[in-house]
């Protein structure tokens, strides 16, 4: 029985993305085979503050036409200013909550903000959209804004070997793709795409499209919202497949043996 039957067989998906790679490859943050199984049976669930920002800075770059679509927004100004002069924190009072469970009671499966992040996403793109950088190799100056110029949030169903991946690229313009990121601190960034795992992504997307230009476009979201765009090396997309056949055979063995439970694969390496 071939991989991808395997897989279908034991998790019920029939492809690998990277944010379940992710969870199986060899120095990865988060390595766990339990993990692995968890994130694709559909049982691990996360969910964050964070990651609702992320989501709708890169719908306010990518497709603001869709906010409403995908967000209900909360006007609450007024609310919290009411409730200011008997609460520190007015948004964590059992008042706010009650009045915030009413007013979001018709919002459905949409995500809830309020209306101050999304003033927020739009200040940090129109700083986006400002911004310049500078192309070492020929000195020319490129708008931030061009590495976010294609078609956005492409889906890719594809395979790598007999490996089916699928993914969606935020932007896949003329020969270059582009991801966009939100991050606590650029110069930490740099870390971040192999602490996290982004090189995984960066190899499977490039690997896909048939390109080799792939880049991080990164932004902070404390003022005053710095951007730097970051291009993939050779050797990180290099480190980026060293990683994705790591997990590969780390799923393979344990689909070999439907009799091995994943919280029994530990980890073994050098330092």
């Amino acid at each position: 029985m071939d991989f991808a039957s395997k897989l279908m067989e034991r998790t019920g998906k029939g492809y690998l993305s990277y944010s379940a790679i992710k969870y199986a490859a060899d120095g990865a943050d988060e390595q766990d085979m339990k993990l692995f199984e968890l994130y694709m049976k559909g049982l691990l669930k996360k969910e964050s503050d964070a990651m609702t920002f992320g989501s709708l800075y890169d719908t306010l770059l990518l497709e603001p036409h869709t906010l409403d679509d995908k967000f209900y927004v909360i006007y609450d100004e007024e609310k919290v200013q009411e409730l200011q002069s008997n609460y520190k924190t007015p948004r964590s009072s059992k008042e706010y909550k009650d009045w915030l469970a009413e007013e979001t009671k018709n919002a459905g499966s949409k995500r809830i903000v309020n209306s101050d992040l999304v003033s927020k996403a739009e200040e940090m793109i129109l700083r986006l959209d400002e911004s310049n950088v500078a192309i070492p190799e020929t000195g020319e100056i490129v708008p931030v804004r061009y590495f976010i110029t294609g078609e956005v949030q492409k889906e890719i169903l594809s395979w790598i070997g007999d490996i089916p991946v699928r993914g969606f690229l935020d932007v896949r313009g003329d020969g270059f793709i582009t991801d966009s990121k939100t991050t606590r601190s650029i110069s930490g960034f740099r870390y971040d795409v192999f602490k996290r795992c982004y090189d995984i992504q960066a190899f499977i997307y490039t690997q896909t499209e048939g390109v080799s230009e792939f880049y991080w476009a990164a932004q902070t979201t404390n003022k005053p919202y710095t951007v730097a765009v970051y291009k993939a090396t050779p050797q990180t997309l290099a480190r980026g497949e060293e990683k994705f056949w790591s997990a590969v055979n780390n799923i393979a063995r344990w689909l070999d043996d439907p009799s091995v439970d994943s919280a029994s694969f530990a980890i073994y390496s050098e330092i």
